[in-house]
């Protein structure tokens, strides 16, 4: 248990020793930035689908996944399942392509952490992850011979989450949960309009424009999950979410700097003004956190293999941009989202064979993202794929995963950009038992 534990320590200082960039995507300039969290690694290797629950692996999902099936399960006697913990980060390499260019950026992240305890017919979870995450350093020109810089924008943040959440078991196949979620965080941007003289020259000082919104609020996600046995041994599930609409208390503020530039880029601030937003009616606001709603389905062997579907959709065409983006509004759709995806195992309980109890997972997804740019719908298309690992007692059934997904965002029609990216994740899946009926003293 102690192993475990400082493993999973050694693991979340490790991706934060590497870094917390955050995002190094331009659409992250929009709204709250980029939706970061979408599964454990074993989701995202299965192209985001999270329908499959089971007793080895946490599933941040769905909150019914925390009270699962306990009788027959291996290699547990039917007794209850075990303690799960789930540790995951994320690196992403993006090519950014425009009309005129191309350019390359990455980044990496803290993905989440997790508990899920089994309490009889009950589960409980609890954890931290990112939700979304902003930063982009974009500069437009003018596009003449000159080709001045005419605006720079920079930013950075994002939001968090912390969850407790509980689930039921109803009876044999049915689960139903929740999650009470607190979402907090801050985003921070700046933008500089260059002016020129009429000989084209930049003139000594410039204005910069500072705005920075400290995000909180609280929301729930319901849960529910069904299995059943069909023909041949074969296994249906399905499962649904819903989080309803909540709203997001922003305090914001503002301010206007005289700087001049410096070497390298650099920026040097001779004087500042703050905006008294609280005449303007600015000073504390709320954002919108759209409703969200899946569905999926899949059928499988269990302990062997898996395929299903999943739909999602998010009611983000209410959206306004915050505070922060507020000389820069953004028009909003309805965002959806459909994934394929499974695994396969050759055989879970070969346990003189470690290649054997490898798990194999592939998926891909196509999502519409909910920004509408120049007329132009933002939309995402990925592939992944993902082994799961086999790590300590093998009765256990412990991973260490490990997926990648190749896909691209966005387009480079009307002036935009177009995003390929990498996205690598590895995470720990990690099983014990806390409470064991002994049966010999």
């Amino acid at each position: 248990m102690i192993k475990k534990l400082v493993l999973v320590f050694i693991a979340v200082v490790s991706i934060y020793s590497y870094g917390q960039e955050g995002s190094a995507s331009p659409y992250s300039f929009y709204g709250i930035g980029n939706i970061k969290f979408k599964g454990t690694a074993e989701n995202r290797s299965m192209g985001g689908l999270s329908v499959y629950t089971d007793s080895v692996h946490v599933n941040l999902r769905n909150p019914a996944s925390y009270a699962s099936d306990r009788v027959g399960v291996y290699p547990f006697n039917g007794e209850s399942s075990p303690v799960k913990f789930a540790v995951g980060g994320n690196y992403s390499s993006i090519n950014l392509k425009s009309e005129t260019g191309n350019d390359k950026t990455s980044s990496a992240t803290f993905d989440y952490l997790a508990i899920a305890v089994p309490v009889g017919k009950f589960g409980i979870g609890f954890g931290l992850l990112p939700y979304s995450s902003v930063g982009y350093r974009l500069d437009s020109y003018s596009g003449d011979d000159d080709d001045n810089i005419q605006n720079r924008f920079r930013g950075e943040g994002g939001l968090n989450k912390v969850f407790a959440g509980v689930a039921y078991q109803v009876m044999r196949g049915l689960s139903i949960g929740v999650d009470f979620q607190y979402s907090f965080g801050n985003i921070k941007n700046s933008s500089i309009a260059f002016l020129y003289d009429s000989d084209g020259t930049p003139i000594q000082y410039q204005s910069r424009e500072d705005n920075r919104s400290d995000l909180s609020g609280l929301n729930l996600n319901f849960g529910a999950t069904y299995k059943t046995t069909i023909l041949n041994d074969l296994q249906l599930s399905t499962a649904v979410t819903y989080a309803p609409e909540s709203l997001l208390g922003s305090k914001n503020e503002r301010s206007f700097s005289t700087i001049a530039m410096g070497s390298n880029d650099s920026e040097i601030v001779y004087n500042t003004i703050d905006v008294d937003l609280d005449a303007l009616g600015l000073q504390e606001t709320d954002l919108i956190l759209p409703s969200r709603f899946s569905a999926g389905f899949g059928i499988g062997k269990p302990r062997k293999w898996f395929v299903g579907t999943e739909y999602v959709f998010r009611n983000t065409s209410n959206l306004r941009s915050s505070v922060t983006n507020s000389s820069n509004p953004t028009n909003y759709e309805d965002a959806t989202a459909i994934s394929f995806g499974g695994f396969y195992i050759p055989q879970y309980n070969a346990f003189n064979n470690f290649f054997k109890r490898v798990v194999y997972r592939a998926g891909m997804r196509y999502e519409k993202t909910g920004i509408v740019l120049n007329n132009e719908s933002i939309k995402e298309f990925g592939i992944s794929f993902g082994v799961g690992i086999p790590v300590g007692d093998s009765r256990l059934l412990s991973n260490a995963n490990l997926g990648a997904e190749f896909g691209k965002r966005g387009t480079t029609n009307n002036s935009l950009i177009q995003e390929n990216f990498v996205n690598v994740q590895l995470s720990l899946s990690l099983n014990d038992r806390w409470f064991e009926k002994r049966k010999y003293d």
